[in-house]
């Protein structure tokens, strides 16, 4: 198996550009239908890397990719939990529909996979690393599967190695999934983290900045994954007939992000490059994860199902359209019984509006209910600050009690500080998004239920430790 510097990655990287750029034709030749690479990122926020504005996050091979091909601003998944979002994914079907809608739910058996679709005509799909939810892999029809399991590593060298010695007769859709920057986050050196940015939905505290820290070594370890699969695939693939996807399962694990139907949660980047995709450019066309499905499908050849959630966005890429979905809708239920709070929502990609099914209920997620490195060191140091200091008292409590309507204006609130739900001023469109939602639910068969053990308003959120395993406090690495 070959290995590739980091100098190495930035020169091919950038080479991306160039054989793109001269081959723009190439996809419509007709020699063979084109390769697909799809590369996962685990708990990724929107705005943690260069290309979506950050000043804090090193993602160069991610800048590279962006500057290669389409940036797309208005990409959301379907649910902000791993498995009910990958599933999305794989299915085409939001989560009322395919059946995965707790996390570490699996969709029903009897759906027809992405995996089939490609397979009908003539590819051969491989899964490497976390693609579907832990160990699911095998059950969505993949032809290989590889590197699964809770932050296993082995899977970005397994693809390096499947690219250099596959059989090269049949075209290839390849998915990597990286396993960063899913907590556990790397240790870093304390230092003075007061150059971090925090946003607004943050308590600042010393520990708060210790932990951004951390988290953004995971994202750079991500981008570390993202470039030794660019060099691969830019070596083994064919760049005139190879379409290469970078995107995120949902946001990142801070309060009002994973979890959540906020922005912070829901909202992902979506790099693409590809034959005549316009080096460099940004589309703030809306897409849901579950229109990667048919998306694929018809670049290689095929005609997208009907059937599903999913809409092919192929003509946006190819410069065709500058629009796809005047709304999308996200879904999240639970997760287990560190988490269990429905919320649906909707956005036009101006206002979002959410219904929090259950306001009597008390939200809480992995980051106060389970251990330290999931949160509940920096945790604690909110707590303390709440009682004290009302700003960071008014975060703590809105993470904990949500009023059963939201509305936000995103274009003047992207980080939805401020709810505009019973402001006389928008009545008419709150009434008019509250419709969208019922509606929606309804067609997908979603009575927006509390699956699970809530935890009721007032109650403790004691500490959950995992299932049939003993929590390591320091690291975490027991799940």
């Amino acid at each position: 198996m070959r290995f590739y510097s980091v100098a190495a990655i930035g020169l091919v990287c950038a080479g991306w550009v160039f054989g793109w750029g001269q081959h723009a034709d190439a996809e419509s030749s007709g020699q063979q239908p084109p390769n697909l690479v799809v590369f996962i990122a685990d708990d990724l926020g929107y705005y943690d890397t260069q290309p979506y504005g950050s000043r804090d996050a090193k993602t160069p091979n991610l800048r590279r990719l962006a500057e290669a091909g389409l940036k797309i601003t208005g990409a959301y998944v379907a649910s902000p939990a791993c498995a009910p979002s990958r599933a999305a994914l794989l299915t085409g079907l939001m989560p009322a529909r395919s059946g995965a809608i707790i996390n570490h739910s699996r969709p029903q058996a009897e759906i027809k996979k992405l995996p089939a679709y490609l397979q009908q005509l003539g590819y051969e799909v491989a899964s490497f690393g976390k693609v579907a939810h832990y160990n699911h892999g095998p059950e969505y029809g993949f032809d290989l599967v590889q590197g699964e399991g809770f932050h296993k590593h082995e899977g970005i060298g397994q693809a390096v190695a499947f690219l250099e010695s596959r059989d090269k007769s049949k075209p290839l859709c390849i998915f990597v999934g990286t396993n960063w920057p899913h907590v556990p986050w790397p240790e870093v050196a304390d230092g003075d983290a007061r150059e971090v940015t925090l946003p607004p939905t943050h308590v600042d505290t010393d520990k708060t900045r210790y932990w951004r820290k951390r988290y953004y070594a995971a994202v750079a370890q991500m981008d570390e994954d993202l470039g030794t699969i660019l060099a691969a695939a830019r070596e083994h693939l064919d760049p005139a007939r190879t379409w290469f996807f970078f995107t995120s399962d949902h946001g990142a694990q801070w309060p009002f992000g994973k979890w959540n139907l906020y922005d912070a949660g829901t909202r992902v980047p979506l790099v693409v490059a590809g034959p005549g995709v316009k080096a460099g450019t940004s589309s703030d066309a809306l897409v849901s994860w579950v229109d990667l499905l048919p998306t694929l499908v018809e670049l290689a050849g095929g005609s997208p199902p009907a059937d599903i959630d999913g809409r092919s966005f192929a003509a946006v890429l190819r410069g065709e359209k500058a629009t796809h979905r005047d709304k999308v809708y996200t879904t999240h239920t639970g997760d287990g019984r560190m988490n269990v709070y429905p919320i649906r929502a909707v956005t036009d990609g101006r206002w979002k509006y959410i219904l929090n099914t259950h306001p009597e209920l008390q939200h809480a997620t992995h980051i106060n209910r389970a251990a330290a490195g999931d949160g509940l060191d920096y945790w604690r140091t909110w707590e303390a600050a709440a009682r004290t200091d009302p700003a960071a008292a008014k975060i703590v409590e809105r993470y904990r009690q949500r009023p059963r309507e939201e509305l936000y204006d995103l274009a003047a609130d992207p980080y939805e500080q401020h709810n505009l739900a019973a402001d006389p001023a928008h009545q008419e469109r709150l009434a008019t998004l509250r419709d969208k939602v019922a509606e929606w639910m309804k067609q997908q068969a979603d009575d927006g239920a509390a699956i699970g053990e809530p935890l009721k308003l007032g109650e403790e959120p004691t500490p959950i430790p995992p299932a049939n395993k003993k929590a390591n406090p320091k690291t975490n690495k027991a799940r």
